[in-house]
């Protein structure tokens, strides 16, 4: 029907659950094994990466030279003038706002111009040369100089 309230049956159950768990118990440590050995403690990784209990195959074995490894994120080379200007045409301006959008000729990437970047007047489908910043808002463009 239901569990029983008397205090002697909850004292039975309690009593028969500690002894079920250190059965538990007794049985872990009887099955457990008393230490494994360094063979078996070991892991390799493959050449893949992957975990493995066999060695390698030492027929697989790649030399490296200590130089040739880098740690960190390597040095940038510092790009040319002509690598960092950009050509495109302005497909967009507004002048009462003062902004307006270049497309890059290379990547076709739709680039923030400000009226302050521009050398000169610009209008809709002037061909300009220019480079790329990134601002908080994303890519626009600077030294801005319309091309004939």
């Amino acid at each position: 029907m239901g569990e029983s309230w008397n205090k002697k049956e909850r004292e039975k159950k309690k009593q028969k659950a500690k002894m079920d768990k250190l059965d538990k118990m007794k049985e872990r440590k009887e099955n457990a094994k008393q230490g494994k050995s360094l063979d078996d403690m070991m892991a390799y990784i493959d050449e893949y990466g992957n975990i493995s209990s066999t060695p390698p195959d030492p027929g697989k074995k790649i030399e490296f030279k200590v130089e040739d490894i880098q740690i960190g994120v390597p040095k940038s080379i510092p790009q040319s003038q002509e690598e960092l200007t950009h050509k495109g045409k302005i497909t967009f301006f507004n002048h009462e706002k003062g902004f307006g959008f270049i497309k890059d000729q290379q990547s076709q990437q739709s680039i923030f111009v400000h009226v302050n970047n521009l050398s000169g007047e610009a209008k809709e489908n002037d061909k300009v040369s220019f480079e790329i910043e990134i601002g908080q808002k994303g890519p626009f463009a600077v030294n801005v100089r319309i091309m004939n």
